[in-house]
């Protein structure tokens, strides 16, 4: 469920912030970055207002330790007002929204000591490096926990209904559209 701040108009978009809802009821708030219509559908490309956030913890397994995603919302649930508090510390707001945690207020300079490279597979197991800044670590029960945020932007992409409501696309919409939107935007961008 999604609702967007301005209406389509004569079929090309104005729509320059929309807000996605999950369906907890958590909203996010973002800038629809480019527009591209593919088969007649108009299409988005969103960036979160505010900056997101991801919670690790370290599993250590014979000398090699693995950062675990946190994902779990009832794990989120029981670390949030603590990671909320370190975070205060840095002047940052922390966020519980859609799709991702977010902070508001002014990120810390980029350390190069404290950026966390990730090698992530995808579906077509094909590796992909990703890195994180560090913001904080913090204890909750004897486990410890880092707040990073990526540095590269995290984007979404949504279509545009009929109705001018905005609908994030499902993971296996995503993954057949993928290739199709790829091509319009880089497309769109070579002009």
């Amino acid at each position: 469920m999604v609702s967007s701040q301005f209406p389509p108009e004569n079929g090309h978009s104005q729509i320059v912030s929309v807000t996605l809802t999950d369906d907890a009821g958590r909203a996010i708030s973002c800038h629809v970055e480019q527009w591209l219509e593919v088969d007649g559908q108009q299409y988005a490309l969103l960036s979160p207002e505010d900056v997101p956030i991801e919670i690790f913890t370290w599993q250590t397994d014979k000398e090699e330790e693995t950062a675990i995603l946190l994902e779990d919302d009832a794990e989120i649930d029981l670390i949030f007002s603590t990671a909320e508090a370190v975070l205060q510390e840095l002047n940052l707001t922390l966020k519980r929204t859609a799709l991702t945690l977010t902070v508001t207020g002014e990120l810390p300079p980029i350390v190069e000591d404290e950026i966390l490279t990730l090698d992530l597979e995808d579906e077509t197991f094909d590796l992909e490096s990703e890195q994180f800044q560090l913001l904080a670590n913090f204890f909750h029960q004897d486990q410890e926990y880092a707040i990073y945020t990526p540095l590269d932007p995290l984007m979404f992409f949504a279509r545009l209904s009929a109705t001018g409501e905005t609908e994030l696309l499902s993971p296996e919409e995503f993954q057949k559209m993928q290739p199709l939107l790829e091509a319009q935007f880089l497309e769109q961008l070579e002009q």
